[in-house]
């Protein structure tokens, strides 16, 4: 099995590439040891001293680490516990229902149900799968009609990546804002 790995945006997250389907459809972000309990990888990953996260993209897993660690440090035992993990055929999770890549549904109604649906149809078709290919993911969390404004979650590498604010002003605001002209602003849910 070869994993390859490619750098992101965000200097503290490396992507691997297993060559295979991690989670097929959706991510999942570990923020803890304790959320990667639900994962036999997840938990294997934080087992490595210096690993503060860990992200499930479809055929990917990103890594972040603490700064003060060296990816030279750390990128043998990561990609040995993904090489293991892929060779055991161990399931990446241990409970039903393990990926949630899905936008917040929230309750919209009428004009503004119809708004919703165009912000999470331009993040599905433009916006998710550019963030994707540096290791990271775009999700809706709710959109205020009253002001306009968009709340998006970042995850993987987006998220804490110092580049964020600038994707999230620069491309993805200005995208939303001209095919949708209801929206005014996009924040950062945090």
């Amino acid at each position: 099995m070869f994993i390859q790995t490619e750098a992101t945006p965000n200097p503290e997250v490396l992507k691997f590439l297993p060559g295979r389907t991690v989670t097929g459809e959706g991510t999942r972000d570990f923020r803890d040891a304790a959320e990667a309990a639900a994962s036999p990888l997840a938990a294997d990953l934080f087992d490595i001293d210096g690993v503060t996260r860990v992200f499930f993209g479809p055929d990917f897993v990103t890594v972040g680490k603490d700064p003060s660690t060296d990816w030279p440090h750390l990128k043998a035992p990561i990609l040995a516990a993904i090489m293991d993990h892929f060779t055991s055929g161990r399931p990446l999770f241990v409970e039903e229902g393990g990926h949630t890549g899905g936008h917040d549904e929230g309750d919209y109604e009428g004009e503004t149900a119809q708004i919703v649906a165009e912000i999470k149809d331009l993040l599905d078709t433009r916006i998710r799968p550019a963030v994707a290919q540096d290791g990271g993911d775009i999700l809706f969390s709710r959109f205020d009609a009253d002001t306009g404004v968009v709340w998006l979650n970042m995850r993987g590498a987006c998220s804490g990546c110092p580049s964020s604010s600038a994707t999230l002003k620069a491309g993805v605001e200005n995208m939303l804002k001209h095919y949708v002209p209801e929206v005014t602003r996009v924040e950062q849910t945090l």
